[in-house]
Order: structure tokens, then sequence, then C-alpha cells
């Protein structure tokens, strides 16, 4: 394209420009302050990615997702941005930047950079300049502000509630509030105005011009607003929250298309262009306006992450997202664990659980990870087996730090260590997310279980003495580890990916194969073909289940099971064709 321009500061001839890696890349989410600390402060940092390089390519991932690496007080994480343009000092510095992007993409490893577009953080120079001019200033209007209500305008502008609990509206010394979805300490910006949009155009080219290869869009569903009074109730804000309309006064509103269609315009100046992905907590059917080629071109869904191990709402979910990239063009992505949510390996180990907001896991935090109880074994090897499922599906992956460890969630964080904002606003409602984003355990004789340099034991958050089982030293030998199983599952999906496309095995069962009762099993039981004729079969129930003749003269390639269950001796056919329950076999 005429006006495409390379990155300036890393080496855009590293990797090759293909326009398409993200269709079906494995991506990698990492969360810096808890991934590698360079420097045994308790903190992780950039020089900590660098170094772990080695790691991320013999896991074999395509890309690394970023997550905030910016100035912050941390009243979210990082998700409360002090400036867009630089790197927390805690971190590091932009030449520690330079220098982790370069060894990624020296080692065939993209980077996607976290983007936080609702809201900075309080103490933003706008912020501050907001705080410090009169109402109806320049610089309040590039947040939200408003009058108070009552007789002497001390009530707030509505009866809105924050995600995080408690009012969404925060005062200020004059009579007026502003609006924040969030914490106190991430105001939300004004995105009709035009230069809130002007300065995040440069910082999507600031960010690209560092060679950055794409962008996770945090809550992009949020950005336009509709404040015109009266405001509507919190009560029928909670009503139509999922409204297919793009009528909603907060979430999913037309405007976006406008804010988006600006964002592809710069991405589409690079070659390759720079892709991004939506984190839109939206109804399926809406999904496709931010995952369309003019708007961001991929969105997350989080159908499987929401799912119950279970063979119908899996096939269902499939099905549903094979549908809307078709329509769409995008590629699906597909997910279980992130930065926000219970690891999948404590998940599957709970009951199953219907509620949108996954209140069962929330009741298990509150209890300190007490009640109800965790089937641990259980859970990690229904976990292996989703896991397994979702990497042969087409489709990119997204995968979080730790899981490759069969990490589970952690519970027993004591109050006094406690750093999410859901916890200290939502006092016994919630206890928050800090549970997964505890600090990796990479070496299990080692201080701080190796996060920190040696000698140094200071971790943000505490870590567990059981972390010793789980950490990458005590894996990296074990053939049947959930590390190893990782690491051999995306070599070959390297080698066996195909076209974005996949279909379903019909499995009627004959009742043959080792006394397996396969007619009854059959109804827990998944199976699909890619065009290279890359087979995956999952059984979701716990009887064993005889393959039907076809796929029982296969190669077994991969289970997530342990060897003695999913790989036979040489000529025991009759074992070698029975799925036990809660695994998944790669076949070919």
């Amino acid at each position: 394209m005429t006006d495409a321009r390379p990155s300036t500061l890393a080496d855009a001839t590293v990797l090759a420009a293909d326009p398409d890696w993200w269709r079906q890349a494995a991506v990698y989410q990492i969360y810096p302050r808890s991934f590698a600390d360079a420097n045994g402060d308790g903190i992780g940092d950039l020089k900590g990615i660098t170094s772990r390089v080695p790691y991320l390519v013999e896991l074999g991932v395509d890309a690394v997702w970023l997550s905030p690496f910016y100035p912050s007080a941390l009243a979210d994480g990082g998700y409360d941005v002090d400036d867009y343009r630089d790197v927390d000092p805690k971190l590091g510095t932009l030449a520690d930047f330079d220098e982790m992007i370069a060894a990624l993409h020296a080692a065939g490893i993209r980077l996607i950079a976290d983007i936080v577009p609702n809201h900075s953080s309080n103490r933003h120079e706008w912020f501050r300049e907001a705080l410090a001019s009169p109402r109806g200033s320049a610089a309040r209007e590039r947040y939200l502000f408003r009058d108070g209500e009552g007789p002497d305008g001390t009530e707030p502008p509505s009866d809105w509630q924050s995600i995080f609990g408690g009012s969404a509206w925060e005062p200020v010394r004059d009579g007026q509030f502003y609006l924040h979805l969030f914490a106190p300490e991430q105001p939300d910006l004004n995105w009709a105005n035009r230069e809130v949009r002007d300065d995040f155009l440069r910082t999507l080219r600031f960010w690209s011009d560092r060679g950055v290869d794409g962008f996770r869009v945090d809550v992009a569903h949020a950005l336009a607003k509709d404040l015109t009074y009266p405001l509507r109730s919190h009560a029928e804000l909670e009503a139509t929250k999922l409204a297919t309309d793009g009528s909603h006064p907060l979430w999913d509103r037309e405007e976006l298309d406008e804010i988006y269609a600006e964002w592809r315009a710069v991405f589409d100046e690079y070659d390759p262009p720079r892709i991004a992905v939506a984190e839109a907590w939206v109804a399926p059917t809406r999904r496709h306006r931010y995952a369309a080629p003019t708007s961001l071109g991929q969105a997350f869904n989080f159908d499987l992450l929401r799912a119950n191990f279970d063979a119908g709402e899996f096939h269902e979910i499939v099905d549903r997202n094979m549908a809307f990239a078709a329509e769409t063009g995008s590629s699906n992505t597909w997910v279980f664990s992130n930065h926000d949510v219970i690891r999948h390996a404590t998940r599957y180990g709970l009951p199953d659980d219907d509620t949108f907001e996954y209140d069962l896991g929330k009741a298990w935090l509150l209890s300190g990870g007490v009640t109800p109880a965790v089937d641990v074994e259980r859970g990690l090897r229904r976990a292996r087996a989703a896991t397994l499922f979702l990497l042969g599906l087409p489709g990119s992956a997204y995968l979080y730090q730790g899981e490759e460890l069969g990490l589970p969630e952690v519970a027993e964080i004591p109050d006094s260590a406690r750093q999410d904002p859901t916890f200290f606003r939502n006092a016994g409602v919630e206890v928050g997310r800090d549970g997964c984003r505890v600090p990796l355990p990479w070496d299990a004789d080692a201080s701080s279980f190796g996060f920190g340099p040696v000698g140094s034991d200071a971790s943000h958050l505490p870590q567990p003495t059981w972390f010793a089982s789980y950490a990458v030293s005590a894996q990296e030998a074990d053939p049947s580890s959930t590390l190893s199983m990782y690491r051999r599952a995306l070599a070959l999906r390297h080698e066996l990916q195909g076209a974005e496309k996949l279909a379903w095995i019909t499995l009627d069962g004959d009742g043959s194969g080792g006394g397996a009762d396969s007619g009854r099993a059959a109804t827990d039981v998944l199976a699909f073909q890619r065009p290279t004729g890359w087979t995956v079969v999952t059984n979701f129930g716990t009887t064993p289940f005889a393959l039907p003749a076809g796929l029982a003269d296969l190669e077994v390639v991969l289970a997530s099971g342990s060897r003695a269950a999913d790989a036979p001796a040489a000529g025991d056919a009759d074992a070698r064709s029975v799925v036990p329950g809660e695994t998944t076999l790669w076949l070919r």
C-alpha cells in the first residue's frame, strides 16, 4: 500500500510481513507485574520478560499480549493509566521496551499491547488539569463532568453503580461530579470530544512505530456514551445491559463504528497492518461490529470461558461462533482464562454453574477456597482436555500465563495482601481477581520460586507453598506434565494447522472397544476434523468411549490424559480405540 510504513524503532524485517498472521495465532497473555522480576523488588518488569523469551520460544506461542505496562498508581492493576506513551518506571524504560520487543521479534514472536481507552487514571495530566479548571472548561470537556443534584447540589447526577461497587459518580469540590464506570481513580474519557479521539490516534501510532504488532482494546464497548438528561436509573440500565439495538446509554453504542473506523485507518498505514482484538462484553449478535474488517478486526468471545465442561454447550458455542466468523470475515478467538477470571483448572473442579456472573466461583473465593470443595485432580484433568479441544479449533487461541503449568486459582490470600479494588469496594460480596495474578513459579527450590533473581524472596502477592509442585522446574523434564502437553500441542498445532474450517464427525457408537459403553457415552463426546485430516475427539463424560471404525485406526499423536490411559502398548488395539472419560485425543 502506498502509505504503508514499517516500524522505525524495531526491526520490521525479522518477521514475515504476513497480514493474516493473527487469524490462527497462539497468543500468550503476560501480566507483567507477575511474570518475571529482574531486579528483585517483587514486581515483574520488562527486563524479566526479555529474560524469559527462550521460555516463550520453547512453549511455541506466536504472539504475546502484554497487559498494561504504562505509568500507574495500580488502583486497578495498571488499568489506571497515567501516561499512554511511556513505561512505568517500576517496570522499566522505553529503552527496555525496545529491547524486549526486539528480542521477541528476533525469536519470531509478535507483540500485542493492551490499550485502555475508556478511562485514564486520576493522575493523568489531563485530569489534573480538569480538576484545576472551572466547570464548562475545555479541560473538563475531555471527561464526563455533570452538576450534582438535590437542593444543594450534593447528590450524584444519578444512582448509577460502578462495576467495582459503589457510586459511579465522584464529587469534586465545586458541585460537579465525574463519571467512573470502574474505580474512582479511573475517570471516564469523553469520546465525543475530538481532542480525545486525536490523542488516541497519536498513541496508536506511537506504539506501532516502536514495532507493536497489534492492540488488545480494554472495555472496547464502553467508549461512546449518551448522558442526555434525564439520566435513566440504575435498574433501567441493568435491565437493558445486553440490548441489541445500540440504545444503551453506556454500552455498545452505534457511535463506536465511527471511532473504530478511524483506528482501522491508522492500522492500515502499516505493512503489515496492525491488528486489534476487542474486549467487548456484548450480546453475541453484536460482536461482529467489533470484528469487522472495517473496525478492530477481531473480538474476544468469552463463551467457552463461561461454559460448563459439557459437550452440548461446547458444540453450540463453536457452531455459533464459526457462523459469526464466516459472516464477518474475521477469525474466531478462543479463551478459558485471563487476568480477570478464576483460572479454569479451578473452575472445572467446582460444581457446574449456570449463572452469568459465575456466582459459585465468587462464593468459593469468599470462603477462602473452602466451600464448595474443589476436586483439584478433576479440575486439572478437565482443563487439560478442554485446552486440547480449544487448541484444535480454527481461529486464534488466547492463553493466560501459568495455565500451561496447570496453575489453580490462589484463594488463600490474606486480606492485608489483597490489591484488587473490587475487594475494597465490595467487601463481603467479592474477593476480587488477585488469585489469578499471583507471580509465577519458575523454580521449585528457589526463593520466590524463581520469580525474582537468586536470593530475592520478594513477591508483590504471596505465593503459596504448594506452588512448588507446579513450577516450571518441576514439570519441564516430565513428558506427562501439563507444561509438556502445552509445548507438544503448540508444536503440533503449527504442523497440523490448515484452513479455518472444521467438520463435525457423527459418533453413533456400537458398544465395542474394551467394554466401553460407547452407545451411552456418545452424547458426551464431540469429534471434529480439520481440513488437513487432523481429528480431535473429546470425551466430556466419565464413561470411556469406544471410537468407531475409521477413527480407531488413526494414530494418537497427543492426549490430555496420562500415558497409561491414552497411549496403550503397541498392538493393544482395543485399548487404543478407547477415549477415557474427561479426555481429549488428537488423531491423524
